[in-house]
């Protein structure tokens, strides 16, 4: 079973707070997902670090993996337009998650170092709209960070809303034939 951990951190310029959330191994089942802290999504940091951790199950188990981004969408399950999204999003990019993690560079395509560390930041826009959050994780393989969003549910758990995570990154240095 995965341990998590916050910590504060500094925040990224312009933002008001980063959490830190440390974990010893990746989920790899969805029970194993569900019995981590951070499943009971009480913060918006918890979903944005646990679609993170969800994401970097999906090359080696792409069911495992959408069962868990269903969990995180709550009461709004993912379309089948989501589901293939997501399988556009990472064809070919087994390495982009994990670019999320501390220590993933394309220098070292993309292996991050352990424990496993998610900085989850704030900006000054995060709660501009009532119920809803949008936060920023940075990828090593962007030059700036990339926004989630979260929603506030009834039952007071932040369910994951829309990602903008999965967009292009620098490639890993292996992939480039030139250098």
């Amino acid at each position: 079973m995965s341990m998590f951990n916050q910590a504060p951190n500094q925040g990224i310029p312009g933002g008001s707070k980063s959490v830190e959330i440390v974990f010893g191994q990746i989920p790899q089942t969805l029970a194993d997902f569900t019995a981590l802290p951070q499943a009971a999504m009480q913060t918006p940091f918890d979903t944005a670090a646990m679609f993170v951790a969800a994401m970097c199950v999906y090359p080696a188990n792409k069911e495992a993996a959408l069962a868990m981004v269903n969990y995180l969408k709550g009461p709004q399950p993912m379309s089948g337009y989501d589901m293939q999204f997501l399988a556009d999003r990472m064809r070919g990019k087994d390495y982009l998650p994990f670019s999320f993690l501390n220590g993933a560079l394309p220098s070292n395509n993309y292996a991050p170092s352990l424990p496993y560390k998610i900085i989850v930041s704030e900006t000054p826009y995060t709660y501009q709209e009532q119920g809803y959050a949008k936060l920023v994780i940075q990828s090593s393989g962007a030059d700036s960070p990339r926004p989630i969003q979260l929603r506030l549910a009834k039952d007071n758990r932040w369910y994951l809303w829309e990602q903008f995570l999965l967009s292009d990154i620098r490639p890993p240095e292996s992939s480039n034939p030139w250098v």
